[in-house]
């Protein structure tokens, strides 16, 4: 997964180690922890082994911050890094269903064909759900035998798995009918919502003497 998004990083433009990584950080979200430069170099070497990428010197004398001199390579997507790009982009294995893979390939949707991001879309449905489905049966059998912290983390667990189910089902059925994704999950302006009309309030009945 890591080969497959600096690959699609280098295609927006040359980047060095350090660029890389913030990128990756940024772009990544939540799977970024396992960027670490032990990780990084040793694939941008591989890479660059397969002829992949390219190694050059910067133009420039400017040295980004807290890096080494092998931080100053600046990196450069070939044609047959291109090429193996496509490759991975169109890869709809069980491996993209995966936490991980699924973000890495879900960052680079906007260049995957509609049929590929269907299957994968449909394989991570599956793949949440079945977790859902483990976590019901968890709380059915033993909800009863865990502490309180336990069972709200499985809850909290739960409800985020019916979370991203229910997300990936408007996701899906955005990509049947070949709708943005900005256009499908907006919703409703509140806007159109039919104005609430109070009615006014009662006049108080007139005040009677007693006789």
């Amino acid at each position: 997964m890591l080969e497959l998004a600096i690959l699609g990083l280098l295609q927006e433009a040359p980047m060095h180690g350090y660029e890389l990584r913030k990128e990756l950080a940024t772009k990544l979200g939540t799977i970024r922890a396992a960027i670490s430069y032990g990780t990084l170099y040793p694939t941008l070497k591989r890479l660059h082994s397969a002829g992949w990428i390219s190694e050059q010197a910067p133009e420039t004398d400017i040295v980004p911050p807290m890096t080494s001199k092998r931080g100053r390579i600046v990196y450069k997507i070939t044609a047959e890094g291109k090429e193996r790009f496509a490759d991975l982009l169109a890869q709809a294995g069980p491996e993209t269903y995966d936490d991980a893979g699924f973000g890495v390939h879900f960052t680079f949707f906007s260049r995957t064909d509609r049929a590929t991001r269907l299957r994968i879309l449909e394989g991570r449905r599956r793949r949440i759900e079945e977790r859902r489905e483990g976590l019901r049966d968890v709380l059915a059998r033993a909800g009863d035998r865990l502490d309180a912290y336990t069972l709200e983390l499985q809850r909290h667990g739960l409800d985020a798995c019916e979370r991203e189910v229910r997300w990936l089902e408007e996701l899906i059925t955005n990509e049947r009918s070949g709708r943005a994704p900005s256009v499908a999950t907006g919703g409703t302006p509140d806007s159109a919502a039919e104005p609430v009309v109070e009615a006014p309030p009662e006049e108080p009945a007139p005040h009677q003497d007693r006789p």
